[in-house]
């Protein structure tokens, strides 16, 4: 459904994105990762036609997005940031934007009433954008990138900065219209939602430097992760070679390190010449945390 070859940008001295290649399947949900800067925005507005790469090439559904005119009611894009009219209403709003495709009034409340149903804003209609909740102003949005009823859809963080409880529901409508035939390209910085993609891309720096499912990511780990629940001093772990990194999460160290069968009765013996007590040591699988501190330090590197 989107296919992008070799895309770079460049903004004067910053190269935004480098050579990015992406195939975003059919009826997918693909997740876009990585830290700020990272380059996702400029990639997505590439991808959706708003700005032009100046090397590679883009398809959707196999054409150019500018020559998607006839059909350019299957892409719907939400952008990072709120920017529809706080002092119109939720109904003006997405009045206003099914206008832009040359909906007719009529055809518009129907798919809005039913879109509404879907997120929850049904009993809202008449009330102003500028006075809805963080979550709510995201429904919106999705609601009037929805209202033409697009195969493809962009969503550029669209739960940045939303209440968690909002969040999930956001991700429950998310799915119910990928269930229903959507292809959505969603980008994140929230790696619970990046395990909820059938496919994760990690970029970095302007560059994608690994592509697969969350499961297949974390499989890939070259690590042990080991939790560790004891009060000692930080600086202890740099004195043990098998640990590589290490850091606070909740109340216990999560440590890094080196994969052996011995690996934790190592890391015991170690503790034990220290004479540091603890309560915890035990391994547990890599997060999509971990997979991602690991593959920035490679970028970085």
């Amino acid at each position: 459904m989107i296919q992008a070859t070799n895309l770079s940008k460049s903004f004067k001295k910053v190269q935004a994105v480098r050579n990015v290649a992406l195939d975003v399947a059919k009826g997918s949900i693909f997740g876009l990762v990585g830290p700020d800067g990272a380059g996702k925005t400029t990639l997505m507005r590439m991808i959706c036609g708003l700005i032009a790469p100046d090397r590679g090439e883009v398809l959707l559904m196999g054409s150019p997005p500018d020559k998607l005119d006839a059909q350019r009611e299957n892409l719907g894009y939400m952008p990072q940031r709120f920017s529809l009219y706080g002092d119109l209403t939720i109904m003006e709003n997405i009045n206003f934007f099914g206008s832009l495709y040359s909906l007719n009034r009529k055809l518009i409340r129907e798919r809005a009433d039913e879109i509404l149903e879907i997120t929850n804003l049904i009993g809202f209609k008449d009330r102003f954008a500028d006075q809805l909740s963080g979550g709510m102003k995201q429904k919106l949005a999705l609601t009037c990138a929805l209202v033409t009823r697009p195969s493809i859809l962009v969503l550029d963080e669209p739960t940045y900065g939303v209440d968690p409880e909002s969040r999930k529901e956001f991700w429950k409508i998310l799915y119910r219209l990928n269930k229903e035939g959507r292809t959505i390209l969603v980008s994140t910085p929230y790696m619970d939602e990046a395990e909820l993609c059938t496919k994760v891309a990690f970029m970095d720096q302007g560059r994608v430097s690994a592509v697969d499912s969350p499961a297949a990511l974390k499989t890939k780990f070259p690590y042990q992760i080991l939790e560790l629940e004891a009060e000692i001093e930080a600086r202890i772990f740099q004195e043990i070679p098998e640990i590589v990194d290490y850091y606070f999460y909740g109340n216990r160290y999560r440590l890094v390190a080196e994969k052996s069968l011995e690996i934790k009765q190592m890391i015991e013996h170690r503790l034990g010449e220290r004479k540091v007590e603890f309560q915890v040591l035990q391994e547990i699988p890599p997060s999509m945390e971990d997979v991602f501190v690991s593959l920035a330090g490679k970028e970085a590197g």
